[in-house]
């Protein structure tokens, strides 16, 4: 029992001293120690106590201290020569020094050794608790803005893969996967309408994976002659064609130890998607002319707008190929589907093109805003980027606002779709009008099952016979 009763008051001692701020004070004369020692323990901190600078380097060494009250004239080592000692271990830690021969200067140079503040000699109780209590605010602001800079930077990383911006559901799933993929050598076909971004997922994935040193070399197969394009990917040796005065390397040897990006891949032509698919699955290349095969070792990535199994079915491209390419598949979706990333959007393109254009533009206007927020963007992302740069050239002031943008973007926004279900502005009648349209499809989805209709719309069954009933839901 005695033992018992020893361990739980050793726990009680260490448990008062649990968030108590550790102090320092270093002083040549015991009076002053013990006076803010007694004083300063009543102010609620943890209070330690050193004879002169070794002493406090020594202590230094054993803990942290929050706060260090040091003099400046002591004997073995003064207040100067501890701060200019110690200025690597005193990083999160405030000093504040005190003397009674002091002067402008001796507060200047300790301040600039990393002092916070100076006092001098002698001294009221109130200055030293006032002196701390300003250093504490100090310290509690410098935590807080550390905390606000690293949730900013995780914003930012959560919004952000590469150069590519986003925060809705749809980009961030997207972002999630390519960092997945970034890892690993695996093959990825990246789909998606034109301007939607493909190439900066692409080039995300190659800057974030561990062929990052390598080079990456993009291909544009829509943009090459089909005459050149063999020899461009797989490069020709001397005497090949008219012209071919000595060997040249391909698109694909460029890009060993790296990445190679076949934009486009959709516009490849039949001749070509048969030797593609030999280096897809050897890893060599011939070069025109060339009798010899060479063992490349370059990660392909591809990316097309068109719908390769659509094209297959047409005899445009062959499904041995897609299987090949399609290992691990990036679909990005079109900007009309992902409106809540607009205003990001414009902000990124806002601040490029102030550099660029030397602009001090703020922001785009709300009505401006609205508009952007409801057009169709066919040409997503690239369409909203020239936009932005199209409005800035007209902006006369800091706003972006409608009448800087083209024409079509206020006139062709989409369709209200409440409007077009109902007159007036009733709530009441539009919340009844969604629910029958909502319940009609859910039972059209389950093919009449009501059960499973329920579940669909996240109700009771018992209410969704009711609402039936109501509407006069006849299937």
């Amino acid at each position: 029992m005695k033992n018992g009763k020893q361990t739980t008051s050793r726990h009680t001692a260490t448990d008062e001293f649990e968030g108590l701020r550790r102090l320092l004070v270093i002083d040549d004369e015991q009076n002053m120690r013990h006076m803010l020692s007694v004083m300063l323990k009543k102010s609620g901190y943890r209070v330690e106590t050193a004879a002169d600078g070794l002493e406090g380097l020594a202590a230094l060494d054993k803990k942290h201290y929050d706060f260090i009250l040091c003099d400046i004239k002591m004997p073995n080592m003064g207040g100067m020569e501890f701060l200019e000692s110690a200025r690597e271990k005193l990083q999160d830690t405030t000093v504040i020094v005190m003397s009674a021969y002091g002067s402008i200067d001796t507060a200047i140079e300790a301040m600039k050794l990393g002092a916070y503040d100076y006092i001098s000699k002698p001294f009221k109780s109130d200055e030293v608790h006032l002196t701390l209590k300003k250093a504490e605010e100090r310290e509690s602001l410098k935590k807080e803005n550390l905390l606000l800079k690293e949730r900013i930077r995780k914003i930012g990383r959560e919004n952000r893969f590469g150069n590519m911006i986003g925060k809705s559901k749809p980009m961030q799933s997207v972002f999630q996967l390519a960092e997945k993929v970034a890892q690993y050598d695996t093959t990825v076909l990246i789909t998606g309408e034109s301007g939607t971004g493909k190439e900066l997922i692409a080039r995300g994935i190659h800057f974030q994976g561990r062929r990052s040193n390598g080079p990456l070399v993009p291909v544009n197969c829509g943009g090459i002659p089909e005459t050149l394009l063999e020899s461009e990917l797989f490069g020709y040796v001397k005497g090949a064609f008219t012209g071919a005065d000595k060997n040249k390397k391909g698109l694909f040897e460029e890009a060993q130890g790296g990445t190679i990006f076949l934009d486009e891949i959709g516009e490849l032509p039949m001749s070509l998607q048969v030797k593609l698919l030999r280096v897809l699955q050897e890893n060599e290349i011939r070069p025109v002319g060339g009798a010899k095969t060479r063992q490349v070792d370059a990660r392909v990535i591809a990316a097309t707008a068109k719908n390769l199994e659509e094209e297959i079915g047409r005899g445009n491209f062959r499904e041995d190929l897609f299987y090949r390419l399609n290992v691990m598949p990036i679909q990005i979706p079109p900007l009309r589907d992902r409106a809540e990333d607009i205003p990001l959007l414009c902000q990124a393109f806002i601040g490029r093109f102030n550099r660029s254009l030397k602009r001090r533009i703020a922001e785009v206007s709300p009505a401006a805003l609205s508009h952007l927020m409801k057009h169709g963007w066919p040409g997503n992302v690239r369409e909203l980027e020239n936009a932005i740069e199209r409005a800035m050239v007209f902006a006369e002031g800091k706003q972006l606002k409608p009448e800087h943008f083209p024409p079509e973007i206020g006139k062709g926004t989409q369709a209200d779709p409440v409007g077009g279900l109902i007159a007036g502005f009733s709530l009441k009648e539009a919340q009844r009008v969604l629910e029958k349209k909502l319940i009609v499809k859910a039972l059209e989805e389950t093919g009449g099952n009501r059960t499973r209709a329920a579940k669909l719309l996240e109700i009771s069954h018992p209410s969704l016979l009711s609402k039936i009933k109501t509407y006069k839901i006849d299937m």
